[in-house]
């Protein structure tokens, strides 16, 4: 069952409502709000995603329970290491963007997030702006790392292909452009499904997680949550998930994850972590104009997968505890 928050503006609208017009009672003007935010997203059509992925040359992979359509952007030109030891590209250095509509089906909302090395951060700012998009978050995901990784997060509003080719446009001249990105080779590395114990870590995670070549990961979404920006529904599938991923083997593995938090969630989230000997690595944002406001943290650890494991559902069973009933945002 989801949970809605009223913000600050609601609250007043719903108080004004109730002081004019005395027909209807606060039970009817809750269940009033609450339909409106249960209000289905419209669907992507075929020939919406046809144009999207042309104008990027790439497929993607349409959720139809979530309307959303994704296409990975991974910088398999890089060569990352941790701590002196080498990463797979999926373990954490994989981009996307996606395009999902709003609510009332009059626009389409893309949201991304790229991975940079620290020279491609501001020609793309510069490019994204250029073709009409916006930037609403710069930050790093990890410590550590070689070279030196920043994520950045670009959004705009507007029709499903234009979208498309403004983001194309943005980042031709760049590596995340999948024509510009070096061909898959085959893979000679141990599959996650040999490198791991995957019964024990969804037992701990309580997910089924995911095998992308020798990582292994889990996406969770806020379900329990009903949250809104430029119009549109935020779901797993653009964004609003806690992840973590597995690299290295079961003895010695490397985790490394996004818990994504309302405002009053993220110091017993942090507490948590440090508990269960996982590294805070970053605490920011990833939208703009989200209602209620998210945050993200990002944390890192190696040793036992299995501990490792423990700590991230730990994490996780912080979500969705001491929920205020209705928030006041000033």
């Amino acid at each position: 069952m989801k949970t809605f928050y009223l913000n600050r503006r609601q609250v007043l609208r719903t108080t004004a409502m109730l002081g004019a017009a005395s027909l209807f009672d606060m039970k009817q003007v809750l269940a009033a709000a609450e339909d409106k935010q249960t209000a289905k997203t419209p669907p992507l059509s075929a020939q919406e995603i046809t144009a999207i992925e042309a104008a990027l040359g790439k497929k993607g992979n349409y959720n139809e329970e979530q309307s959303t359509l994704n296409i990975s952007l991974p910088r398999g030109d890089l060569k990352v290491k941790i701590k002196g030891e080498e990463v797979p590209t999926s373990f954490g250095f994989g981009g996307w963007v996606a395009f999902k509509k709003a609510l009332d089906g009059k626009s389409t909302v893309l949201m991304s997030d790229t991975v940079l090395l620290q020279e491609e951060v501001n020609p793309l700012i510069s490019a994204a702006h250029a073709n009409g998009l916006e930037v609403s978050a710069i930050h790093n995901h990890f410590f550590y790392e070689e070279p030196r990784i920043f994520y950045m997060h670009v959004h705009g509003v507007g029709e499903p292909a234009d979208l498309a080719r403004k983001y194309a446009a943005s980042i031709r001249d760049s590596k995340l452009y999948p024509a510009n990105q070096p061909k898959a080779a085959g893979s000679t590395e141990q599959p996650a499904t040999a490198r791991f114990d995957i019964p024990s870590l969804d037992a701990i995670v309580k997910h089924k997680g995911s095998v992308n070549g020798p990582t292994y990961k889990y996406t969770v979404g806020r379900d329990d949550l009903s949250i809104k920006a430029m119009g549109a529904e935020l779901t797993a599938a653009i964004g609003l998930n806690s992840w973590a991923t597995f690299a290295g083997t079961k003895e010695k593995a490397h985790i490394a994850g996004d818990i994504a938090m309302l405002e009053h969630e993220v110091n017993p989230v942090i507490k948590v972590l440090r508990q269960n000997g996982l590294e805070v690595v970053a605490v920011h944002n990833h939208m703009l104009g989200d209602d209620p406001r998210m945050i993200f943290l990002h944390y890192y650890g190696n040793g036992q997968a299995t501990d490792l494991a423990k700590g991230f559902r730990a994490a996780i069973n912080m979500l969705g505890k001491e929920k205020p009933g209705m928030p006041m945002r000033h």
